[in-house]
């Protein structure tokens, strides 16, 4: 267990070397023009604490900037403490449990700080596929929540859809989507799974043609009580699913359509980056702070950065 009394966590200065350390590694560089070389550390009570000028295009900057750290008052220890809490706890933990335990003035600072670190957590850019020769990859979907406006209000008509596929002994990777459909789940699956891997789910008729698509596509058939056959089963994403619904049920109660993305994401991140994959609470938390590099956040009615209502 880590001390949550080490100076990262109460420490403003050692939390800002920390983070200097972690982005820059000793060599600071300029977050406006790149610049490397020309780059001078602000000295003297006249300048905030960690200011850097850029000689090539005198702009001036801090460890936060081009982060989602970057325009918060928030202390950084509070920030790297945020973080390790969010790293570690396997279910999640609320935006009103970093209120009381950071100290923070307001539920909505403490809201808003959390789905900038879920920001953070999600993985930019197209990720490699999942599977390939040898691997199995298991598909499912489940529903959350209740829409907006539903007039059905029994059954999964009137909730939140996500898909999740998970490589056994591998990652994650979730989507909120809009339906079941082929035409929702069937681009997805092409684009983030190896055509040549072997593909599991339950008999779901929007999965009947998957085996068109990759090496083989093998069913367990739920409806009628079969839950395994050999190694062919769905265990693996579902118990994906029991964490994750434990988290969003006991831990996040509620959580808004706008935002889902960002909640299937953190646990997406926790599970690629768990014990059984050899990524302890430190390393996780390392990579959700190297994550937060060239992301932007913002509130409602910034001009930068993507908005959060």
């Amino acid at each position: 267990m880590t001390d949550l009394t080490l100076p990262i966590f109460t420490d403003e200065t050692a939390a800002r070397e920390h983070l200097e350390m972690i982005r820059w590694n000793g060599k600071p560089f300029c977050p406006h023009c790149g610049e490397c070389e020309a780059v001078t550390k602000m000295q003297g009570e006249s300048h905030r604490a960690g200011l850097h000028q850029c000689n090539s295009c005198r702009g001036a900057f801090t460890v936060t900037n081009g982060t989602v750290m970057e325009s918060s008052h928030i202390p950084l220890n509070k920030w790297v403490l945020a973080f390790h809490l969010m790293c570690a706890s396997k279910k999640g933990i609320s935006a009103l449990q970093i209120q009381r335990m950071l100290g923070l003035g307001s539920y909505r600072t403490a809201w808003f700080m959390v789905h900038r670190i879920r920001e953070a957590m999600r993985s930019g850019g197209m990720a490699p596929p999942l599977g390939g020769n040898g691997k199995v990859v298991e598909i499912d979907e489940t529903y959350i929540g209740k829409k907006k406006g539903a007039k059905v209000r029994t059954g999964a008509a009137h909730k939140h859809a996500v898909l999740t596929l998970v490589e056994r002994d591998g990652e994650s990777r979730s989507f909120h989507v809009e339906g079941t459909s082929h035409i929702d789940v069937l681009p997805i699956i092409r684009a983030n799974i190896d055509r040549e891997t072997r593909v599991v789910t339950d008999e779901a008729p929007i999965y009947k043609h998957l085996g068109n698509v990759f090496k083989s596509h093998s069913t367990v058939h739920h409806g009628k009580g079969e839950y395994v056959r050999g190694n062919v089963h769905t265990n693996t994403v579902e118990g994906f699913y029991s964490v994750f619904k434990r988290g969003m049920k006991g831990v996040y109660q509620h959580c808004g359509e706008q935002h889902l993305h960002r909640y299937v994401a953190e646990f997406d991140f926790r599970y690629s980056n768990r014990a059984a994959l050899g990524v302890n609470d430190e390393a996780r938390t390392l990579k959700a702070i190297r994550g937060a590099e060239g992301k932007r956040l913002m509130l409602q009615g910034s001009q930068t950065g993507k908005t959060l209502n």
